[in-house]
């Protein structure tokens, strides 16, 4: 099962990495199979959600996330991405963006970096709002049981995630507006586009969220019927399957994946310049670490781990809100990529440890 379901992510390893060699030599496998790592461990909290979400997918569409949405992510994000960022910031047209980051790397990296805080901003707004929605929900299991039942009852009061992702993004603006203005540097007028941005990412979240979650509604009834026959085949003695979204409900669930996975990779490529500013090496490590986690999103479905360890979902939607929140915190000031890291492994790794040993006292209790 393993090797099955990881069989693409080794393939595209040993493609990458001998691309690599070719392209720069020996110290460019070492660059690529660095970045893979950092794009990993960055991402690993990505995989945990993601699963969550394709497991009501049915077959087809899981495999169009791992063919079709591989595409998207390793070309889309990891190598168009950098570049249309570049070609917007420096008003320039694609082509002659892609001729600056061959040309003339310092300058390709300079003006990424510039482009950073809109980034930021855009990317922080769409994942806190899944880690507010997720912390407001009143939930049957509850990790941190003393934190998350006051949430579930503050998340009552209609719109409060929505405030309160406001008003952090108005906090991240002002603050860099201000000591933009405190300096005279030239970053003054982006608080506005800052705040631009950060409106993009709350808007994006709700309209794609809004959709996936009308065309779910709408299948509820269709489920509920599934269920009644999948009970009254058991009592015959036939066997059922489970209710799996399909058609327009897929669709606008894969296009959520899609611009959740986006999110999660502004970090891994801002971060990816502190190692190369090569776009070349730079989308083969992204692009291969951004094919672990992808098929380890399918395993983790296929396993059922997500049933089987129930506090990893809420590990990973912490470790959400607080790259939500770090990535609010670099429009201004820098963070390490490893602390980043580290956080989300922490998190995830708790909830893991919390999962085993529950399971451990329901055995024992049994």
């Amino acid at each position: 099962m393993l090797l099955k379901t990881f069989r693409w992510a080794f393939a595209v390893t040993a493609l990458g990495l001998a691309a690599g060699v070719l392209y720069d030599g020996w110290t460019a496998l070492g660059i690529v199979a660095i970045l893979s790592v950092l794009e990993i461990s960055l991402s690993f909290d990505n995989a945990v959600i993601n699963a969550g979400i394709l497991k009501k997918m049915n077959a087809f569409w899981q495999r169009i996330f791992l063919t079709v949405g591989i595409v998207i992510a390793v070309f889309g994000m990891r190598l168009v991405f950098p570049v249309v960022i570049v070609a917007i910031s420096a008003r320039l047209s694609p082509w002659n963006a892609v001729h600056l980051a061959l040309t003339d790397k310092d300058r390709y990296q300079e003006l990424v970096t510039d482009a950073h805080p809109s980034i930021a901003a855009f990317g922080g707004m769409f994942l806190m709002m899944i880690f507010l929605d997720f912390v407001f929900e009143d939930r049957e299991i509850k990790w941190l049981g003393r934190l998350e039942r006051p949430l579930a009852k503050l998340g009552r009061v209609d719109m409060l995630s929505v405030c309160i992702a406001l008003i952090a993004l108005l906090v991240s603006a002002t603050v860099f507006g201000a000591h933009a203005h405190q300096h005279g540097g030239t970053h003054a007028d982006k608080a506005q586009t800052v705040l631009l941005a950060g409106i993009a990412g709350l808007i994006t979240y709700m309209v794609v969220g809004g959709l996936s979650g009308f065309f779910e509604q709408r299948l509820e009834d269709e489920e509920e019927r599934e269920q009644e026959a999948e009970q009254e085949a058991e009592r015959s003695g036939r066997a059922g399957s489970p209710v799996k979204l399909a058609g327009k409900a897929a669709f606008f669930m894969f296009l959520y994946l899609e611009v959740l996975d986006a999110s999660f990779s502004f970090d891994g490529v801002i971060g990816a310049f502190a190692i190369t500013n090569d776009i070349v090496l730079m989308a083969l490590g992204l692009g291969i670490g951004a094919m672990y986690v992808r098929s380890l999103t399918v395993y983790l479905v296929r396993q059922g781990t997500l049933d089987d360890y129930v506090y990893l979902e809420h590990g990973a939607h912490y470790a959400i809100g607080a790259l939500s929140v770090i990535l609010l915190v670099t429009i201004q000031y820098e963070i390490n990529e490893i602390i980043t890291g580290l956080v989300g492994v922490v998190l995830i790794g708790a909830s893991f440890w919390s999962s085993v040993r529950r399971n451990r006292a329901l055995r024992t209790g049994s």
